[in-house]
C-alpha cells in the first residue's frame, strides 16, 4: 500500500515558533463559566473544557458539526481536573470527583456539566471523534484504576499511566483516554518516544505549577521541534508527529488518542539515539 505523505509534516521543520504553536498549540482552555470547543482536521477531532459555576453548562451543538445535536454521530470523553461536579447525559446522571472519567456514547441528546460546589468549581477536559455505533455510557472512577509504573528514577521518567477509557474497561468506537502522572524527581514523559500512523493523539498537561513549563517534544523523528508549555495547554500530535516531554518539575498530563486502532501498544519506535 502506498503512503501518501503529509505535506504539513514535510513544512513543520520549517515553521517559526509562532506558527509552530498556531498550528499544534492550544491554550486558553479553561475559563470560569464558559465551555470551549475547538475542531481538528485529523480524525474529526473536538477538544476542549468546561468549567461550570453556580449554573451548570450545556454542551452545544456547533454548526460545523452539522447535526442535530452534539453526540448524534459522535462519542466523547471526559477527565474532571477540578472540584466534584456532575454530568448529565439525558436521564443519566454521573456524580464526578477530581480526576474521575466518564463516557458518552453516540446518541445522548441532552448534556450538561456542573459543579457540586461553585467556590471550588469542577474543571472537565473534553475529547470527542466520530462514532459509527452507540456503546452505553459509562464512568470510572479514578481510585479505582491502579495504574502501571513506568520508568526510573535513574532515567528521570518514573511515572504511573492509568488508562481510563481504553478496551480493557470499556468498549467505545475511536477514543481512548488516560492520565499519566509524574513522580517528583522525575520530568521525562513518553520515553521513549513513538509514532503510531493509524490514530492521532492529543496531550493535556496539567498540575503544571506557576513559574514552571513543559517543553514539549514534536516533529519527525529525525526533524524535532519543541514547544513550551504551561499549566492547561493542549498539544495537538498528529500521526507523523514524536510527542514527549521535559519538564522543570514534575506534572501530569492526560493522553487521548483517536483513529482506526485503539490496541495501546500499537507504535512506531522512534530510539533516542536516533532523533535528530
Amino acid at each position: 500500500m502506498n503512503i501518501h505523505d503529509n505535506a504539513l509534516a514535510r513544512a513543520a521543520a520549517t515553521f517559526s515558533p509562532e506558527e509552530l504553536r498556531r498550528q499544534f498549540l492550544v491554550s486558553g482552555l479553561f475559563q470560569p463559566g464558559e465551555l470551549k470547543l475547538h475542531w481538528w482536521e485529523t480524525d474529526r477531532t473536538v477538544l476542549g473544557a468546561a468549567i461550570p459555576l453556580a449554573t451548570p453548562l450545556a454542551l452545544p451543538t456547533p454548526e460545523g458539526l452539522r447535526s442535530a445535536y452534539f453526540l448524534e454521530r459522535r462519542e466523547l470523553g471526559v477527565i474532571n481536573l477540578g472540584g466534584p461536579g456532575t454530568i448529565q447525559v439525558d436521564a443519566q446522571a454521573f456524580t464526578v470527583a477530581p480526576l474521575d472519567a466518564v463516557y458518552l456514547g453516540r446518541g445522548g441528546q441532552r448534556v450538561t456539566f456542573g459543579s457540586a460546589d461553585p467556590a471550588n468549581p469542577a474543571k472537565y477536559w473534553l475529547l470527542s471523534y466520530p462514532a459509527h455505533t452507540a456503546y452505553p455510557h459509562r464512568q470510572v472512577a479514578h481510585q479505582d484504576v491502579a495504574g502501571d509504573r513506568l520508568g526510573s528514577p535513574a532515567t528521570a521518567n518514573e511515572r504511573i499511566l492509568r488508562r481510563m477509557i481504553h478496551p480493557g474497561t470499556m468498549p467505545t468506537c475511536q477514543v481512548v483516554m488516560g492520565v499519566t502522572s509524574l513522580q517528583p524527581g522525575s520530568v521525562w514523559n513518553s520515553m521513549p518516544p513513538h509514532t503510531h500512523l493509524r490514530r492521532s493523539e492529543v496531550y493535556l498537561y496539567f498540575g503544571v505549577p506557576p513559574g514552571q513549563a513543559v517543553f514539549h517534544f514534536m516533529g519527525q523523528p529525525q526533524e524535532t521541534r519543541h514547544l513550551v508549555l504551561h499549566d492547561g495547554d493542549a498539544v495537538l500530535s498528529p500521526p507523523w508527529s514524536i510527542h514527549c516531554g521535559c519538564g522543570t518539575t514534575n506534572y501530569s498530563f492526560i493522553w487521548g488518542m483517536g483513529g482506526e486502532n485503539q490496541v495501546f501498544s500499537d507504535m512506531d519506535p522512534a530510539p533516542v539515539g536516533e532523533l535528530r
